[in-house]
């Protein structure tokens, strides 16, 4: 069970890492001004996109940076939205069905 439980532990680990450094490089770009931060972000949205915030990530395609946002509206709707991280403009958007 031991081995069972150290070889587990030994997998995860460099997935925590991963994630962890991805939120340390956030946090950077975000504090450096290169990007918007994610508060100002669904602020901006909050109004056309009213809901329950499900989750974010932030990802880099090519050379662009962007939030990746899924909530759920006040309808019970899903909508998945991709914003440019650092102008905030709206590229995409998807309703779940």
């Amino acid at each position: 069970m031991m081995k069972r439980l150290l070889f587990i532990t030994v997998l995860l680990l460099p997935l925590w890492s991963a994630a962890e450094s991805d939120h340390e490089r956030a946090k950077a770009l975000r504090e450096s001004g290169e990007i918007m931060p994610l508060e100002q972000i669904l602020a901006n949205i909050r109004g056309e996109y009213p809901g329950r915030l499900l989750e974010v990530s932030l990802e880099q395609e090519g050379k662009a940076l962007i939030y990746e946002i899924e909530l759920l509206d006040n309808e019970g709707k899903v909508w998945e939205l991709e914003l440019d991280a650092v102008t905030g403009k709206l590229i995409k958007r998807k309703q779940d069905d």
